[in-house]
C-alpha cells in the first residue's frame, strides 16, 4: 500500500516516533529494555519479491544470504541495516533487501550484528569488513549498503578496506546516513523543529555507548572525520527534513573535493530513511537503489558513470 508524502510526518508524530530520541534517559532506558527482550529479527514470510534465503552463523551472529528466486545471482551486496544502533532489523529493511536481490540479480548478504549495549562500532564495522572480504571471494564483485546507523557502519567500513586491505569497493549506497556521531554541525537546530524522527540528546546518548571505547572523531565512529580521498563512487540519499541532512552535504562537498564520485539524491521536505517508506518517492529511491547494486557489464561503463556524477532531487508533489 502507498501512502500520500503528507501522511508520514503527521504519523510518525503521533505515535511519537522520536520519543525515545528526546532525552538521554529515554534512550538508555530503551536500550535496557532491548538488552533484556530482545525484538525479533528473522525475516517476514512475505517479502513482496521473489527470493531464497538461507542462514548461518559467523562468530556467534546470524548472517542471512538473499537470493533472487528465478535467477542466477551476479556479483554480492553486503547490507548493514539502521536502527540507532539498539533496534534490531525490521520488515521495512527485509523488504528493500529482497527487492534489491530480485531486481539486481545479486547475493545480498544481511548480518545480524550485535547492538547497544552489546555489539560496539570497533568489534562490529571490523566484522562487516571480514564479510565484505568473503563475500568478495564467495561472490567476486561485491558492494556495501546502509541505512542510518548502518551507513555509519558502511562507509566507517569501506575505510578501513581501503585502508587496511587495498580494497576500493565498486559502490557504497547510503541511505540518510549517520556521519558524525558528535551532532556537532551547527545546521542541526535548524533542522530539528522539522524532523518527526530523530533528535539529538538521546542520539548522542546511543552514539556514546556504540563508539565503546573510539574517540567520537575515529573514522569508524564517525566516518565524516576521515579522509575520503581514494573511495569508490558514492550513493547517498537524504532528506532535508531528518537532523542527518547537513552531514550529508558535508559528506558530499568534502567527498567530491577528494575526487570521490558522489550521487547526491536530496528529498524535499522529506523525512529519515525516506527510500525505506510506502511512498512513491521511496519506491522511485529503491529502484535507484537496486539499479545502482546491480553489477554493471562492461556496455554500461561511460553511460552509468556521467550519471552517478550528477545529483539529483526528489520533491513531494
Amino acid at each position: 500500500m502507498r501512502l500520500p508524502e503528507r501522511v508520514i510526518p503527521l504519523y510518525l508524530r503521533a505515535v511519537g516516533r522520536n520519543r525515545v530520541f528526546r532525552s538521554p534517559g529515554r534512550a538508555r532506558a530503551h536500550v535496557n529494555r532491548l538488552a533484556l527482550r530482545p525484538r525479533p529479527y528473522a525475516p517476514p514470510r512475505r517479502l513482496g519479491s521473489p527470493v531464497t534465503i538461507d542462514v548461518s552463523r559467523r562468530d556467534g551472529w546470524p548472517v542471512y544470504r538473499v537470493r533472487p528466486a528465478d535467477a542466477r545471482p551476479q556479483g554480492s551486496v553486503v547490507y548493514v541495516h539502521g536502527g540507532g544502533w539498539v533496534n534490531e532489523i525490521s520488515a521495512a529493511h527485509w523488504r528493500l533487501v529482497a527487492q534489491i536481490a530480485a531486481e539486481a540479480r545479486t547475493t545480498v548478504v544481511v548480518p545480524i550484528y550485535p547492538l547497544v549495549p552489546f555489539g560496539t562500532a570497533e568489534a562490529v564495522v571490523t566484522a562487516v569488513v571480514d564479510l565484505v572480504r568473503e563475500a568478495g571471494e564467495l561472490h567476486g564483485d561485491v558492494r556495501l549498503a546502509g541505512d542510518s546507523a548502518g551507513g555509519q557502519i558502511a562507509l566507517s567500513a569501506a575505510m578501513v578496506l581501503r585502508d587496511q586491505h587495498s580494497v576500493t569497493l565498486p559502490r557504497t549506497l547510503l541511505i540518510s546516513p549517520a556521519l558524525d556521531l558528535s551532532w556537532s554541525n551547527p545546521q542541526i537546530p535548524q533542522v530539528q523543529p522539522s524532523d518527526p524522527w530523530l533528535a539529538v540528546p538521546g542520539g548522542r546518548a546511543l552514539s556514546d555507548r556504540w563508539r565503546g571505547e573510539l574517540p567520537t572523531e575515529d573514522p569508524r565512529v564517525s566516518p565524516l572525520a576521515g579522509d575520503l580521498a581514494g573511495l569508490g563512487p558514492l550513493t547517498v540519499f537524504s532528506g532535508t527534513h531528518d537532523i542527518l541532512n547537513p552531514d550529508a552535504h558535508l559528506l558530499r562537498d568534502r567527498a567530491r573535493a577528494a575526487g570521490v564520485e558522489v550521487e547526491f539524491h536530496e528529498g524535499e521536505e522529506l523525512v529519515h530513511v525516506y527510500p525505506l517508506l510506502p511512498t512513491r518517492t521511496g519506491e522511485a529511491a529503491r529502484a535507484i537503489t537496486a539499479e545502482r547494486l546491480t553489477v554493471e557489464s562492461p556496455s554500461n561503463g561511460p553511460e552509468d558513470g556521467e550519471r552517478s556524477a550528477r545529483s539529483a532531487s526528489i520533491r513531494m508533489p
